[in-house]
């Protein structure tokens, strides 16, 4: 956990114990349990911080970089609102404090004016991850807790392991191996044969990612650490499905050019699902020199494999167990294609996550509109969310797709 997350959740418990405190004169054995899990909770957080501190220092000190700027900048990261941020638009507002001084430095290192207002990127990070948010927000008492929330995609990008690129600027050109050098056995006094290293390269241009959502106007103007992770979560979520679409099947030109669109995967067949043609997958990986693999398929595609056995003798395992297949862990979500071909087939992807980049050039650009005409009847506000970001990978033959298992 990042060290501003391990300080918005120990303000989030230590609210919920003032609040138990404020209840009464004496607390009930019911309100003392809790209150006594909450300050170990809170006794454990603060243990996280020490180590978040003295390790971001650590890391500060071995790449060269300067304690003082990068620490009033992650200051200003966590002191930032969300809320107070959409209030002051809402309300036509000039921000103050920390929402200021934040947005005037993020226009000042990106080089561009936001059309709205920009938040860090970090406050939206581990949040990109979660699938319970909430849309559409409007409740007669302050208990975000009791909103029905919709029931989402899983968003797994940071779960994979995708490796991310912050605070870019210009078209990005990565370096790429491709040929060294060769070594072999010569007689003595013969001549070794030359040979050159080869190179390539992996580009990341600009590209903008963004959502919009609906939020009560009573939502936005109400202010607790409830109200302002659950308006995070909704934003997050919305950039997060974006940006993960784009990684498994985005197709170019204005989106970013996915996995399954670069060209260089490899390809396998499990049209008869069996345990050899798994075995043929994971040999493709090892023969291409992959690292750390994981499997991402559809929820239908895992169910298939969790109720076909490896084989025919009594006793046999199943391909899919305890959400391993092959010792490997097995992502799903409906994020990838329910259905890729006739009859009814599903899509199995094998490879090292790593190998995938997401490159960022700006923060989180929040613009509010409260003049949309379908919300205003409602009472509502138009959120909308962008960011500029590009994904790329640098060895396609780290991944085997399987788009042929029958349904």
């Amino acid at each position: 956990m990042k060290l501003h997350e391990i300080k918005e959740q120990r303000a989030v418990r230590v609210t919920e114990m003032r609040t138990l405190l404020n209840a009464g004169d004496k607390l009930t054995p019911e309100a003392q349990t809790k209150f006594d899990s909450l300050k170990t909770q809170v006794i454990d957080l603060d243990g996280q911080e020490a180590r978040a501190t003295f390790l971001e220092a650590q890391e500060r000190a071995m790449l060269g970089q300067g304690d003082n700027e990068r620490r009033d900048h992650a200051n200003l990261e966590h002191k930032v609102s969300i809320t107070r941020i959409l209030q002051s638009q809402l309300e036509g507002r000039n921000l103050t404090g920390a929402d200021l001084e934040y947005a005037q430095e993020a226009e000042r290192r990106t080089g561009r004016k936001a059309q709205g207002i920009f938040v860090p990127l970090s406050v939206f990070e581990k949040r990109a991850n979660t699938t319970s948010t909430a849309t559409n927000l409007v409740g007669t008492e302050h208990r975000p807790d009791q909103y029905i929330q919709p029931l989402r995609n899983a968003l797994l990008a940071r779960q994979l392991g995708v490796r991310v690129l912050s605070g870019l600027r210009g078209n990005i050109t990565v370096p790429k191996y491709g040929s060294g050098l060769s070594a072999g056995w010569v007689a003595e006094g013969g001549a070794l044969s030359s040979t050159d290293m080869g190179f390539d390269s992996v580009t990341l241009s600009p590209k903008h990612a963004g959502g919009i959502t609906e939020m009560s106007r009573q939502l936005i103007q109400q202010a607790s650490p409830d109200i302002e992770m659950l308006i995070r979560d909704d934003l997050s979520f919305a950039l997060a499905k974006a940006i993960d679409a784009a990684l498994i099947t985005g197709g170019g030109t204005h989106e970013p050019t996915g996995l399954l669109s670069t060209s260089g995967i490899q390809t396998a067949s499990l049209s008869t699902l069996t345990w050899p043609g798994i075995l043929a997958m994971i040999e493709k990986s090892e023969l291409a020199n992959a690292g750390v693999v994981n499997w991402l398929t559809h929820p239908k595609v895992k169910t298939h494999l969790a109720g076909t056995l490896k084989g025919s003798s009594a006793g046999c395992d199943y391909l899919l167990e305890d959400g391993l297949m092959a010792n490997m862990p097995l992502y799903s979500s409906n994020q990838v294609l329910a259905k890729t071909g006739t009859p009814n087939t599903g899509r199995l992807i094998l490879g090292d996550w790593s190998q995938v980049m997401l490159g960022i050039w700006s923060e989180v650009d929040l613009l509010v509109n409260p003049f949309d005409s379908a919300a205003y009847a409602r009472g509502g506000v138009l959120v909308r969310a962008m960011a500029t970001m590009d994904i790329a990978v640098r060895h396609p033959e780290a991944f085997i797709v399987a788009d042929d298992v029958v349904l």
